[in-house]
């Protein structure tokens, strides 16, 4: 866990070097969105400035001065100049432009975005989604953002600005957003947007992983000491870097040195820990090269996209039925018209062939011909007329009948709401229970306009006497009265929809019996034609259940085989700690034993020693009483 601490501040020092050399391989990414600036692990999403605000800040919070007092040009001014840079992403293909879009509805559907969502909307949104989008996007860095209400043409440009977007996205463009040359740049910043956003989510994950660190909540990483250690390290390697000098391994040594002291890094653990690693990394290896390829998860791929075709089919076939149908019922109408037009053809001919035989039985004079003729152009004239005057009697005829149908509509529905209300207030049938024995039913085809207003009078007057005991009733139907009042206005708008669409249906049958025989034809060929359609479709969906059957049965196989592996390999490793676990207590065992055998032979020893020194002691007192006595016996032999 040290490891991986000091693991990351080594990450985050290298991120917050200057770059002396350009890397090369980032002018090659084209079809990704270009990231922002992290330093030390996190985000940086700082709240958006001002429009005005201009100033600009160095990493120590002063001010970036340049003169003769600076030592060399800084290689970090790249990060903060006003030079733009040429977005390397194919924003005006339009296979690239669907992607991104497929992938911001994705995001957006994921996430719960709470407004409406269509590949329409997203092909041109309007200014106003475009910013509820870029609202909704920007909450999951900072959910306490709030977009201004007034400006945002110039807010959402200023606030891409301060979040680092490495591309120019102009306050005009912003005023026609779904416009087809500024709507990509609009995109492309939504999905630099969203990338930075999912780079966010794995960072605060990967600090989820690492929380166990410290102790009792208390993060060192951010504490104090840290922060002091880093910005000691921070200044002399920059300070050095001011001078011309590009290592700092110094710097580096002595502050991995004062981490490891602040961290209470132990190196033989890590040792140690570096070591399973690699046994466990080699184990790894060992059983992905016996798996060889995870054919279950392929499979499983396989069956998602077999079951999305399944669906397209079903779906296909669904609205080949429906045309089918529609076709059909087309064709019924058709063919009923065409019999009763084919009949009246036929009356009309033998009608013909009567008046021509007539006119071959009878002989004329040349007087009666012209009579004739006279009289036929006046008849021909006067059947236009009346043919004229019958469609102009029709035509009103047609709109009386409408209007005579809505007024009917409109009684109808009126007597609806006063028998459902009567039957609420319990006042139909007769015997009801507020009816007291009286007919509150209308029955207006039942009886003439004389009957219908003495009934409405004798009604009224039986409902006044009823109003004075149900007054707290009558507000809350006189509130249902309004609500079936628009509903009413809704349905004779609605009808009056359906009379336009229904002229227009008489417009395009008329043109139909023009074109009765083309149709005939066209409809029976392109009835073939569904028909092999549908046939093709219905055998290659048997063939696509068949293939999603066996995948389905083969993975399920596989499934088991690897479950099975699994739990193998789950008693083979309870076994090995089981066997670790006994040696180590066999050899504390052994060392506990050793070591009570050693202090046991040490008292033995220091005993043993004791009695020694004291048998010495007493050897030497005798030996000195001896000499003693020898000397005194001398010292009389002198005397």
């Amino acid at each position: 866990m040290e490891r991986g601490r000091l693991s990351r501040a080594a990450v985050s020092r290298q991120s917050d070097l200057p770059m002396r050399v350009q890397d090369s391989n980032r002018t090659s990414m084209v079809y990704t969105t270009p990231q922002s600036k992290h330093s030390f692990g996190k985000l940086n999403v700082p709240k958006p400035p001002s429009v005005t605000s201009e100033r600009r800040t160095s990493f120590f919070g002063a001010r970036r001065t340049s003169g003769a007092s600076m030592p060399r040009n800084s290689t970090m001014s790249g990060f903060g100049g006003t030079e733009k840079i040429k977005d390397a992403r194919p924003l005006h293909d339009k296979s690239f432009v669907q992607q991104c879009i497929r992938q911001l509805h994705e995001f957006l559907s994921e996430q719960g975005y709470p407004g409406t969502l269509s590949s329409k909307t997203l092909q041109s949104p309007s200014t106003k989604e475009f910013v509820k989008m870029f609202e909704f996007i920007y909450r999951q860095l900072d959910p306490t953002f709030e977009m201004p209400n007034s400006k945002v043409e110039e807010e959402v440009p200023a606030m891409l600005k301060a979040i680092r977007y490495p591309f120019v996205l102009s306050k005009c463009s912003m005023y026609s957003v779904g416009a087809p040359h500024t709507w990509p740049q609009a995109l492309g910043a939504l999905m630099w947007l969203i990338d930075n956003v999912k780079i966010y989510w794995s960072l605060n994950k990967q600090e989820l992983l690492f929380s166990d660190f410290c102790e009792e909540s208390d993060n060192i990483e951010e504490g104090v000491e840290y922060n002091k250690l880093f910005l000691d390290y921070t200044a002399g390697s920059y300070s050095k870097f001011m001078q011309g000098e590009d290592s700092f391994e110094d710097e580096d040594e002595t502050f991995l040195t004062k981490l490891k002291k602040l961290y209470n890094v132990d190196e033989a653990l890590l040792a140690s820990m570096e070591e399973k690693h690699q046994i466990l990394s080699s184990e790894v290896e060992r059983l992905e090269k016996e798996s060889h390829t995870d054919r279950l998860m392929t499979k499983r791929m396989e069956k998602v996209k077999l079951q999305a075709d399944l669906k397209k089919l079903q779906s296909y076939r669904s609205s080949l039925e429906t045309f089918k149908a529609n076709l059909e019922n087309k064709a019924s109408e058709l063919a009923d018209e065409l019999e009763t037009t084919v009949g009246h053809l036929e009356s009309l001919k033998h009608e013909s062939d009567e008046l021509q035989q007539l006119l071959k039985n009878q002989k004329f004079t040349p007087a009666d011909v012209e009579r004739i003729n006279r009289e036929k152009r006046e008849l021909q004239q006067t059947i236009a007329r009346l043919s004229k005057s019958l469609e102009d009697a029709e035509q009103h005829k047609w709109n009386e009948e409408i209007a005579l149908a809505k007024v009917k509509e409109k009684a109808e529905l009126k007597v609806a709401e006063y028998h459902k209300l009567a039957r609420k207030l319990k006042m139909i049938p007769q015997s009801a229970e507020n009816a007291c024995g009286h007919d509150f039913e209308i029955r207006p085809f039942e009886c003439g306009s004389g009957s219908m207003v003495q009934h409405k009078t004798q009604t009224q007057i039986l409902l006044r006497k009823l109003i004075s005991d149900v007054e707290e009733e009558n507000s809350r139907l006189a509130n249902s009265k309004l609500s079936l009042d628009e509903s009413c206005e809704q349905v004779n708008s609605n009808i009056m929809d359906k009379s336009n669409d229904l002229k227009q249906l008489r417009e395009q049958i008329r043109k139909l019996d023009e074109h009765l025989d083309g149709g005939m034809q066209e409809l029976a060929r392109e009835e073939q034609e569904w028909a092999v359609e549908v046939d093709t479709a219905e055998n290659h969906l048997k063939l696509l259940e068949k293939k999603v059957n066996c995948g389905y049965d083969e993975a399920v196989q596989q499934l088991k085989a690897a479950q099975q592996q699994y739990h193998l390999v789950l008693q083979e490793t309870n076994e090995e700690r089981r066997i670790v676990a006994n040696n180590l207590a066999s050899a504390f065992t052994t060392a506990a034993n050793h070591l009570a055998v050693s202090e046991k032979a040490q008292e033995d020893l220091h005993a043993r020693v004791q009695r020694i020194c004291s048998k010495a002691v007493e050897e030497d007192e005798s030996t000195i009483q001896k000499m003693r006595e020898i000397l005194k016996s001398m010292a009389h032999k002198d005397s």
